[in-house]
This record gives structure tokens, C-alpha cells and sequence, in this order.
């Protein structure tokens, strides 16, 4: 997946823990196998030569490849699982795979679990007694800034994904046209519970621009939003100020 992950896990039995921290290392192993792009021999790219049907690919493809599906019937064909007409889940992957690995933890038994990957973070139950979760968005404009923190209080599931240029240039496709979106953006966060939508919701409205982006998030059911324009304008959903702190 071309990126770092991190764990903060807090409570649980020990041993519980720590063999449902080595299964989820495991797990996000598997996906970069499974799923890498740069891989001549990974599935994914022997089921985008033809050389593989889905069928005789491992579960996981199928399931990630239904669910960028559901992101692309969402997002009216923003969103998509090709990069220039081949086929590349990546968009989706890494949200997926951050927020299965935080499942497996919640499920030995954890009070609270962080997982970071690459920036983006799913987050359940709380770090501590009367403490939430706390998320710093990077300020794409501001080398070292801070655009913004979200808090995940009174939510026991919440994620923060974001999709802009800074990190990797103009790396996010229009899907329309196969080449790199042409936008107003520098920058969306979206806040919701699970890691998986908001990193495709995020893709996508980065991909649509500030006006329609704006619109069609706020249309998304427990999903809020802040998105930076490259003129240094700062516009969000109406609900996120319940979610900063």
C-alpha cells in the first residue's frame, strides 16, 4: 500500500491483544499482497492482465471490489476502482485495510483502538476514561500547520480520511476523462464512521471540486466535512463544528 501504518491500543487482556495486533500486521501484509499495484505477481494485477478471473482471486478482492462499486453508484462515477482505464482498487484499499485492522483489536476486547494509515485514522471506544480520541488535519498549505482537530467524542466509531495534493501531487484521476482532476481543492477531510467511506467520499469530492464536493457531502448521512481551496478558502459541512475540539 505504499505507506505507514501505526496502532495505539489501550486496555484488553494482554494476551488477547497481542495476538489480534499480530493477526491485523499480518492482515495489512496480506492486502499489500494482494493488492499492490507495483506487484507484477499480486492478484490484482493478474486480474487486470486477464491473467486471473475473479473467481480464483482470494475473497478479499471481491469484497473491496463490491464495496468501490457501492462507492461509485454513491458518488455518481466519482469515485472509481480504475486509474486510467486499468483496473486499481488503491483508493479504497487503504481505508479498508486500516479500518478491518481496527475491527480485529475491538474484537479481542480493547477499551480503545487507533489506527493510523498514512494519515488517515479509524478510531473506536476512547484512549482513556472521560478522554476521546483527538485528530490533527494537516494544513496542506501550511508546511507543520494545523487546519483543524477532530474529536471523536460521544462517538464510539468514528474516521478522518483526506485526499489532496500535498503528500503526492496530482495523483487523483477524473474519472470522466482518465486525467488528473481539474479543481479548485488542495485538500478534503471527511469525517464519518467508518474509514472506508470516508476515504472514498473524500477521493471523490476532491475529484469534483469545492461547489459540487461541498453539495454532495452534505447530502451523505453522518458524514461531515472540511475542504481548502487553493486560494486559501476554508468550507465545511454545517455539522462539523460538533466534531472539532
Amino acid at each position: 500500500m505504499g505507506t505507514v501504518f501505526s496502532f495505539d491500543v489501550r486496555g484488553g487482556e494482554p494476551g488477547a491483544v497481542e495476538a489480534a495486533l499480530e493477526e491485523a500486521i499480518a492482515g495489512l501484509h496480506r492486502v499489500n499482497e494482494l493488492f499492490s499495484t507495483y506487484r507484477e505477481d499480486s492478484q490484482v494485477s493478474r486480474l487486470a492482465r486477464g491473467e486471473l478471473d475473479l473467481a480464483e482471486c482470494d475473497p478479499d478482492i471481491a469484497e473491496v471490489l463490491e464495496l468501490g462499486a457501492e462507492a461509485e453508484r454513491v458518488s455518481d462515477g466519482w469515485f472509481s476502482t480504475h486509474y486510467r482505464k486499468r483496473l486499481d482498487p488503491t483508493g479504497i484499499v487503504k481505508g479498508w485495510a486500516a479500518e478491518r485492522a481496527a475491527l480485529r483489536l475491538r474484537a479481542a476486547g480493547v477499551t480503545g483502538v487507533s489506527v493510523n494509515g498514512g494519515g488517515d485514522v479509524q478510531m473506536f471506544g476512547v484512549p482513556e476514561e472521560h478522554r476521546a480520541w483527538r485528530v490533527g488535519v494537516a494544513d496542506p498549505l501550511r508546511p507543520g500547520g494545523l487546519a483543524a482537530v477532530v474529536s471523536a467524542a460521544g462517538a464510539d466509531e468514528l474516521a478522518v480520511a483526506t485526499s489532496g495534493t500535498a503528500e503526492r501531487g496530482d495523483h487523483i484521476v477524473d474519472p470522466r476523462t482518465g486525467r488528473s482532476a481539474v479543481t479548485d481543492l488542495v485538500a478534503v477531510t471527511v469525517v464519518a464512521p467508518r474509514l472506508t467511506w470516508a476515504d472514498c467520499w473524500a477521493t471523490a469530492a476532491f475529484a469534483m471540486g469545492s461547489r459540487d464536493g461541498l453539495r454532495w457531502l452534505e447530502s451523505l448521512p453522518d458524514v461531515e466535512a472540511l475542504l481548502i481551496t487553493a486560494g486559501d478558502e476554508v468550507r465545511c459541512t454545517g455539522g462539523l463544528a460538533s466534531r472539532l475540539g
